[in-house]
């Protein structure tokens, strides 16, 4: 588990530090502010933010809506347009590069929360993987926790167990978090390195440490292995 990591291009410095601060308030990993274009993309090639919230005035030629425009062709995360210029001009131009969700200056913390929840959940929604409570964004679930999405990326994931309408997800640092939903959709929306092996159990097969006849081990947890289910295990283990 990891905190959503958010970056705040801004170049008034107080109202960047404002934010961070609210942001970290709020439970998120605030990154450090940056202020123009330039150490936008330095921030992101080296941080890997999962949102950013961007001034869409900058100082410098370039603006936040071509940060926008940068990050939608080559890094693909959601971002929040923030402005105190909220005029029919700028909403246009704003608008051609779709922004999953738009903050007018000034605003409360209520609305920067509300505004990273709806960006959020449009941007996963966008690729069909969105409901109230758990998200899908590239190779990581963002699920709900106190109020607040978490980040649950695949690469962390041991094995997920059914329970009943439920799934709880077994993490390799022994935490362990519950999302609503079955097995059959579940699966589809995970990454070639995993596979279902029995009705109950999905497993990540980065961690496979043995498998025998009924049973499989999964970084020393044992898990059994469905009748149904073994000739595409079998079939996944001999393409690794």
């Amino acid at each position: 588990m990891t905190k959503v990591k958010i970056l705040v291009v801004e170049d008034e410095i107080i109202i960047a530090d404002h934010i961070c601060d609210t942001l970290e308030d709020l439970g998120y990993d605030a990154l450090e502010p940056v202020i123009n274009y330039t150490e936008a993309i330095e921030a992101i090639e080296a941080e890997k933010p999962d949102i950013a919230i961007l001034d869409i005035q900058l100082s410098g030629r370039k603006t936040g809506i071509d940060i926008a425009e940068k990050i939608r062709s080559n890094y693909d995360f959601p971002f929040i347009f923030l402005t105190s210029n909220a005029d029919p001009l700028t909403v246009s131009e704003a608008k051609k590069v779709m922004p999953p969700a738009y903050l007018v200056k000034p605003f409360t913390k209520d609305e920067l929360y509300s505004s990273i929840e709806i960006a959020l959940f449009n941007y996963s929604k966008k690729v069909g993987e969105a409901n109230d409570e758990e998200l899908i964004i590239k190779d990581a679930f963002f699920i709900k926790e106190k109020n607040i999405f978490i980040k649950l990326k695949f690469e962390d994931i041991l094995f997920i167990k059914s329970e009943h309408v439920y799934a709880e997800i077994q993490l390799k640092n022994n935490q362990k978090h519950v999302i609503r939903g079955n097995m059959n959709k579940i699966i589809t929306k995970l990454n070639k390195k995993f596979v279902r092996v029995h009705r109950s159990y999905i497993v990540n097969l980065e961690y496979l440490e043995q498998i025998d006849q009924n049973t499989i081990v999964i970084l020393g947890t044992s898990i059994p292995i469905g009748k149904k289910y073994k000739d595409e295990l079998l079939s996944k283990i001999n393409l690794l």
